[in-house]
């Protein structure tokens, strides 16, 4: 499983890429490949306001429906629209063009509780 070391991951396998005071979020290399072909995506809303942990997008594989959580409080900046298209760039490219919303977080802090790529390794080992 790839699991890159300048991101931090959540318990329920989103990953954040801090970009000073946004969050860019998207499901991690292993999610996706439980999932498997991921088929749609509904995005979050430009605007919406969000909890830590709460309930705030949803991927649709083959498989399964699954629900994506904000992993810090904040309010979302930015949706990919590429994946309305192209759903499937979550299963090819996870950490890059699969990205699913950017958060303004309401503090920077948030990303300190969550686990570094060593953490994470070891949760899905």
């Amino acid at each position: 499983m790839n699991v890159p070391d300048d991101l931090f991951y959540t318990e329920s396998h989103e990953w954040v890429r801090q970009e000073g005071e946004n969050a860019r979020v998207g499901i991690t290399d292993h999610a996706q490949a439980e999932l498997t072909d991921v088929v749609y995506v509904e995005l979050p809303k430009i605007g919406a306001q969000t909890e830590a942990r709460g309930q705030i997008a949803v991927v649709e594989s083959v498989k399964a429906a699954s629900d994506i959580y904000a992993p810090v409080k904040g309010t979302v900046v930015e949706v990919n629209k590429a994946l309305e298209g192209n759903p499937a760039l979550i299963n090819t490219d996870p950490f890059g063009e699969g990205w699913i919303f950017v958060l303004k977080m309401d503090s920077t802090d948030d990303v300190k509780r969550l686990k570094d790529a060593a953490a994470y390794r070891k949760a899905i080992a």
